[in-house]
């Protein structure tokens, strides 16, 4: 199975320095970040830790529940998956994730509602980037489908 890459160049301290994170597998990308901005309400078109594990999170629970829901006997005709990945101070210090919420809605066929849910619910524990993350303390669903 392949190993993918990204690279962080930063450059300065935690408050007045920035970096770029490429990610060099796919060669697709080289984003901004910076501590204040990744701390902001507002990202000003810089990216975060936060957000890139939100993406990858979102992508590889939209593929894992494709196929839960294959296996199940249904077909998946659209998915659309949001993650929401909090950052929040750290009563121990620094700062962690404290939660992460998952929504999906789905157009599917071939499964009602309850069967929806318990697919879903099974990405959630089979997705791969989900057991990597199995150490927030608070991983939320909300599953529906739609159409």
């Amino acid at each position: 199975m392949p190993t993918r890459i990204a690279r962080t160049a930063w450059n300065g301290g935690l408050q007045d320095g920035q970096g770029q994170t490429e990610l060099s597998s796919s060669k697709v990308g080289t984003f901004d970040v910076s501590f204040p901005r990744r701390t902001a309400d507002d990202a000003g078109g810089v990216t975060s830790p936060e957000e890139l594990i939100a993406a990858a999170h979102s992508s590889c629970f939209a593929m894992q529940l494709s196929a839960v829901i294959a296996e199940a006997g249904g077909t998946p005709v659209a998915l659309e998956v949001t993650v929401e990945v909090t950052l929040a101070p750290d009563p121990a210090g620094g700062f962690h994730i404290p939660s992460i919420a998952i929504t999906v809605r789905g157009e599917v066929e071939g499964l009602d509602a309850a069967g929806f849910q318990q697919a879903a619910e099974g990405a959630k524990a089979t997705c791969p980037v989900s057991k990597a993350l199995a150490g927030v303390p608070t991983i939320t669903l909300d599953a529906a489908l739609e159409g």
